[in-house]
């Protein structure tokens, strides 16, 4: 199976990126959903190291799996490797806090809107720091499709709220993280000269692993009794943690073969999903500004494709 995908990387790299992509939206989703109840009788930073600690074990597998089915190169790791990686795998987390935080402000809204303008933070600093530019195209969908975000999530913010400085900073903060986090990951995933799965995999093993190390430092020094409350819900943990890690294989995947900026416009069919979910399992009706964003992120997306 790994070594027809590998082939298929070179065959059709286009529609490669883009089902690594679509892979990662759906996962995220599951994802999402179940932390959403975990962080019900957890707090935030018990609810992270779940998703790490349960992911841990699938991402070994998957490396391991991987390792074993390459005939290529060998595996040469360099600081070129080990410094964007771990600073991706820091940004990661911070993120995640940041938007965590976001979410607990009364106007919550100022902050996750921010933090959906990750893609064109993401466009931004990849071509002025990480020689990452794109077509004219390219930014065109980048902003098209954050805009539709913001429309079907039916964003208002009055002058108030963005005078909040804790959401911005939050909202920002978050947006941020995970722009430089997809960045560093492409960075590092590209410094291997191995196939791109294995690049990706071998970046994940070692982000999970660090992530993992770090939220259990951070749990034992300030939460230590959240371990007894984690260890009573490992059956939902290890549907957390499958299916994160096989998210987090499609995006780290994708952003190998792809510019970051673009997988992550790509991405915001989550909400789409998400949205479609709610319909179908909920009986709730769509609107007609969700059906105006959901228009604006396909728009997006065929662009998307014509730059491919």
């Amino acid at each position: 199976m790994f070594v027809a995908l590998s082939h298929s990387l070179y065959s059709d790299p286009m529609s490669t990126w883009m089902f690594f992509t679509l892979l990662a939206v759906v996962m995220q989703s599951v994802r999402t959903a179940g932390q959403k109840r975990m962080a019900q009788s957890l707090t935030a930073e018990a609810t992270t190291l779940v998703r790490f600690l349960f992911g841990l074990p699938f991402a070994l597998i998957y490396f391991v799996l991987l390792r074993r089915t390459n005939s290529g190169p060998e595996l040469v790791l360099s600081v070129d490797y080990w410094l964007p990686a771990s600073l991706a795998a820091v940004s990661q987390i911070v993120a995640t806090l940041c938007l965590v935080k976001a979410l607990t402000l009364r106007n919550f809204a100022v902050g996750t809107a921010l933090a959906k303008t990750e893609a064109i933070m993401t466009a931004l600093l990849g071509s002025i720091f990480f020689a990452a530019s794109l077509s004219v195209l390219g930014y065109v969908s980048v902003c098209v499709g954050v805009i539709g975000v913001l429309v079907a999530s039916n964003w208002r913010i009055s002058v108030p709220d963005l005078l909040n400085n804790a959401s911005i900073k939050y909202g920002l903060g978050a947006g941020l993280g995970f722009a430089l986090a997809s960045l560093w990951i492409r960075q590092a995933s590209l410094s291997l000269a191995v196939p791109e799965l294995l690049s990706a995999a071998t970046v994940l093993v070692y982000m999970v692993a660090l992530q993992t190390l770090i939220c259990l430092a951070l749990i034992f020094y300030r939460q230590p009794a959240q371990f007894t409350l984690i260890a009573a819900s490992c059956r939902s943990a290890l549907l957390i943690g499958f299916t994160s890690v096989a998210g987090s294989i499609g995006w780290f995947t994708a952003m190998s073969l792809q510019e970051a900026a673009l997988v992550k416009t790509l991405g915001q069919t989550e909400f789409v999903v998400t949205l479609f979910i709610t319909y179908l399992y909920f009986g709730e009706k769509i609107t007609l500004r969700e059906s105006l964003g959901m228009g604006l992120i396909a728009i997006s997306v065929g662009l998307l494709v014509a730059v491919s």
